[in-house]
C-alpha cells in the first residue's frame, strides 16, 4: 500500500500547482468534514513537527473510525503544549497518562470498551520517543505481546525535548544534547546505542507496523487509515523534526524531514505480520551532509577541521539502510 505521490508535497489544500485535486487526492485537512481533533490555541513551538504530525494522524484516524476514537497521551511535549491546565486543544475523548504507562492505559480503555460491547470505538495511544523507547518500553512491549487492540503512535523528535533536550534511546549518533555534549574525541551521542523501535515492534509479530514523516502527509494519513483496518496491536513511528531541540530554522521542518528519508537515515516502510510489505523509494540518495549541516546539534561536525570521520560513519548507517530496505535502484545511488 502506498499513497499517491504529489509532486509539490502539498496535501492540505484543494490544489497543487495550477490544477484542482480530486477528492481522493486531498488530505483530511482539505475536507470540509475535517474534525480538527487537535485544534488551534495550543502552545507548540513555531515549526513543531510533532504538532503537525499529530493533527494529521488523529484526524485521519477520526475519518477512518467514523469519529469513534479515544486517545491516551503520555506526558511529553504533545501533552504539555496541548493541555495547559485548565485549557485543552483536543476535541476528542483524551486521557493524560503518566510518562511511561500510556500503552497500559490504552490497553485498559480497550478492555473496558470490549467488556461494554462497544467494538465500534477505537483506541489510540500517543507518546514521544522518550515515553516510547525508554520509559514506556516495557508497557509497550506488553501491549504488543498481548496483541491488545490499540494503535500506538510514536512522534519521534529524537530526544526528551519537553525537559530540556536530553538524550533518549532514539537520539542519533554524534548528536549534541544536554546530556551528550559536543566535547572530547567522540563528541555528541555515542555510536552503537539506542533502539530501532519499528524493527522491535516487527519482532513481536504484530499485524501492522509502519514509519512515516511529516514531509509526506498523504502517506502518513494513508498509513493511519490502513492501521485502523486491523484489530489488535499496531505501531506507527512518525519522524517529527524539532526546531528548538535540533537547532534548525522553523521554516525548515518539512525540508529536514524530507532529507531524513532521502539520505536513507530514516527509511519509510510498512510491515505486515512481521514482514516488510512496502517501501517508500527515494529517487536519488542525498549525502548525509545535506541533512546534518542545517542542524545546530551537528554543528561540531563542520568545524575547523570538519569531522569527516564521524560524518563518514553516519553515511555508513544511511547506506546500510538503503541496502537493508531496498530504498532505491542501483542507478539511483549518490556519487
Amino acid at each position: 500500500m502506498s499513497a499517491e505521490h504529489l509532486k509539490f508535497y502539498q496535501s492540505g489544500t484543494f490544489t497543487v500547482g495550477n490544477r484542482l485535486l480530486g477528492p481522493e487526492q486531498r488530505g483530511v485537512q482539505a475536507d470540509m468534514g475535517r474534525t480538527n481533533s487537535l485544534n488551534s490555541g495550543h502552545r507548540a513551538c513555531q515549526g513543531c513537527g510533532e504538532a503537525l504530525g499529530a493533527r494529521y494522524a488523529i484526524d485521519a484516524a477520526m475519518e477512518a473510525t467514523g469519529n469513534q476514537l479515544i486517545a491516551a497521551n503520555a506526558t511529553g511535549c504533545l501533552e504539555v503544549f496541548s493541555t495547559p491546565y485548565p485549557e485543552t486543544s483536543w476535541q476528542i475523548p483524551w486521557i493524560h497518562s503518566l510518562f511511561g504507562n500510556t500503552a497500559a492505559v490504552a490497553t485498559g480503555i480497550a478492555a473496558a470498551l470490549k467488556a461494554k460491547g462497544r467494538n465500534e470505538v477505537r483506541v489510540i495511544a500517543q507518546g514521544g520517543d522518550g515515553g516510547t523507547t525508554d520509559i514506556g518500553f516495557g508497557c509497550l512491549s506488553g501491549m504488543f505481546e498481548r496483541n491488545d487492540d490499540v494503535l500506538y503512535i510514536c512522534y519521534d523528535n529524537e530526544a526528551y525535548m519537553n525537559t530540556g533536550v536530553q538524550r533518549s534511546s532514539a537520539t542519533p549518533p554524534a548528536a549534541r544534547t544536554a546530556t551528550t555534549m559536543a566535547v572530547g574525541a567522540e563528541p555528541g551521542n555515542v555510536f552503537g546505542q539506542g533502539k530501532d523501535l519499528p524493527r522491535i515492534a516487527m519482532a513481536h509479530g504484530i499485524q501492522y507496523v509502519a514509519t512515516a514523516t511529516v514531509a509526506e502527509l498523504h502517506d502518513l494519513e494513508a498509513k493511519v487509515r490502513r492501521a485502523m483496518e486491523f484489530r489488535g496491536a499496531r505501531y506507527l513511528h512518525i519522524f517529527v523534526p524539532c526546531p528548538l531541540g535540533w537547532g534548525h530554522a522553523s521554516e525548515d521542518t518539512i525540508r529536514i524531514a524530507r532529507l531524513a528519508k532521502e539520505t536513507g537515515l530514516f527509511p519509510v516502510y510498512e510491515a505486515v505480520d512481521g514482514e516488510i510489505a512496502s517501501v517508500s523509494k527515494i529517487r536519488r540518495q542525498q549525502p548525509v551532509e545535506e541533512y546534518l549541516r542545517p542542524q545546530q546539534r551537528f554543528a561540531h561536525l563542520f568545524g575547523k577541521p570538519p569531522r569527516a570521520d564521524v560524518i563518514g560513519r553516519i553515511q555508513e548507517i544511511a547506506d546500510r539502510n538503503v541496502r537493508r530496505y531496498g530504498l532505491f535502484d542501483v542507478q539511483g545511488a549518490h556519487a
